[in-house]
């Protein structure tokens, strides 16, 4: 960089720091005092010369969770910058047209050079991605406006022409089948190879159209709005099939982690549960006085589990990611049913496997969950599982309902769910939507929680939170 940053004095380094772990709390990484006492600790055994080494210390100290490192990083890189201002690169660039620019990417992407492609993206945000107004609240960078205006994408014809493989597949084909089968095998590969570099250069425009923007705009308004969160705090209407397949790929740690505290749950529940009357019994033997409890006898059975979801729109993300859990988590219940429903409901247990991808998809497909229209009707749903499968439920049993709540103005039934919340143990509503939405337009959310417990699940640290403390064991 052209200009360095200053060494920061010691009061600047510590408000720094605490800031850092703060930005950090608010995208989902549960780093606290302890954390941040360690990573002050890092920060004096390793001194601030080697960023790179500096990153790995702070990371060691303050990520705890997988799915997190990619936060962290982003936000490592607006406290803790390589340098302010602009390049020496840039500055040597100023004549440098899009063409030209695009040339110099293709030939960077040719030989590979990391270093090289890092210039590259500082000149391109430089040169592309100004937005707003200088001087005010409106200025900064834009790293989407670059990558549109550079189109990165289409240069890997170019590269690999530069790198002699462009006609590598129609060379081949004079060679007889096997040369050119083994040609293809090759091109493909270095299509792969190009992909992946060119996905490395947008991080890179990312990462440094932040930088600049951090420096006009503050770095906590930069990580408020363009620091993504961590998979925990990514809501579930909200997300996009990219990251809902980041959560689909986390559900079996996540499930691991809560198989032991569901385990660890149930045994401290067997051996605390005291023995009123047996106890009271013994004390007679003592003047009255419960001396020595009695504790009652463990019940080995495990509670059943009964899903209703809701498969519609947006809240099928939140079912999906729901169903694979439980599914995941099956071997803490002695059975577990899976029903899904739009307006009609029909048992899916079969069809919840870990590996399907789209497993709403699957349902809609396979299952009959909707009748004369395609709108959500709780009032119905209720009403066929009352009619059809209220066999399922028993005095063991635990029933789940996953849904916003949205009856889209029809009758909600509440009579039908009332009737599945007395047949059951516990019966819980696990919402999607904040709470502050509740009620609004054609939600009858707030009518349902007066027949049974309705809890905001919009995001997997709301629902772990759920499953660790409330999930009957």
């Amino acid at each position: 960089m052209s200009a360095q940053p200053t060494e920061p004095t010691d009061e600047d380094l510590t408000a720094r720091l605490v800031a850092f772990v703060g930005a950090l709390r608010t995208k989902g990484l549960p780093a606290g005092t302890s954390e941040t006492v360690d990573a002050a600790a890092v920060i004096d055994v390793l001194g601030l010369q080697d960023r790179d080494l500096l990153r790995e210390g702070l990371a060691a100290a303050l990520v705890r969770r997988g799915g997190q490192r990619d936060v962290f990083d982003m936000t490592f890189d607006l406290f803790f910058p390589a340098g302010v201002g602009v390049s020496e690169a840039v500055l040597d660039a100023a004549d440098v047209g899009l063409d030209d620019l695009r040339d110099l990417l293709a030939m960077a992407l040719a030989d590979g050079d990391l270093r090289t492609l890092e210039q590259i993206a500082e000149m391109a945000v430089d040169l592309l991605g100004e937005v707003g107004v200088p001087g005010t609240n409106t200025a900064g960078w834009s790293a989407y406006q670059t990558l549109e205006r550079l189109r990165p994408q289409t240069l890997i014809a170019q590269v690999l022409e530069q790198q002699g493989q462009g006609g590598a597949t129609s060379q081949g084909q004079g060679h007889g089948q096997g040369a050119g089968a083994g040609n293809q095998f090759t091109d493909r590969l270095a299509r792969d190879e190009l992909r992946q570099s060119i996905e490395r250069f947008r991080q890179m425009v990312q990462a440094e159209a932040r930088r600049r923007t951090a420096e006009v705009r503050g770095r906590d308004v930069v990580t408020r709005h363009a620091v993504r969160p961590g998979n925990n705090q990514i809501d579930f209407l909200s997300a996009n099939r990219q990251q809902l397949e980041e959560l689909r790929r986390s559900v079996q740690p996540l499930a691991r982690r809560l198989a032991t505290r569901l385990a660890a749950r149930r045994r401290k529940n067997r051996r605390d549960r005291i023995d009123i009357r047996r106890t009271l019994r013994r004390s007679m033997g003592t003047g009255g006085v419960p001396i020595k409890p009695v504790y009652a006898k463990p019940h080995p059975a495990r509670p059943e589990l009964v899903l209703l979801c809701d498969v519609s729109g947006s809240v099928a993300g939140f079912s999906g990611f729901t169903m694979h859990l439980v599914q995941a988590l099956r071997g803490q219940f002695s059975k577990v049913r899976v029903f899904a429903f739009v307006n009609a409901m029909e048992e899916v247990t079969d069809m919840v496997d870990l590996e399907e991808t789209d497993l709403a998809g699957r349902i809609a497909r396979e299952a009959t969950i909707t009748k004369w229209h395609t709108s959500s009707d709780y009032g119905e749903a209720f009403a066929d599982f009352a009619e059809l499968y209220l066999d399922a439920v028993g005095p063991r049993t635990c029933v789940l309902i996953l849904g916003d709540g949205r009856n889209n103005n029809q009758d909600p039934n509440f009579a039908a769910l009332h009737e599945i919340a007395q047949r059951s143990r516990r019966t819980f509503w696990l919402n999607p939507e904040h709470s502050m939405r509740w009620g609004l337009g054609d939600s009858v959310a707030t009518e349902y929680a007066e027949v049974v417990q309705m809890h905001e699940c919009s995001n997997v640290d709301q629902l772990t939170r759920f499953v660790s403390r409330l999930l009957p064991v």
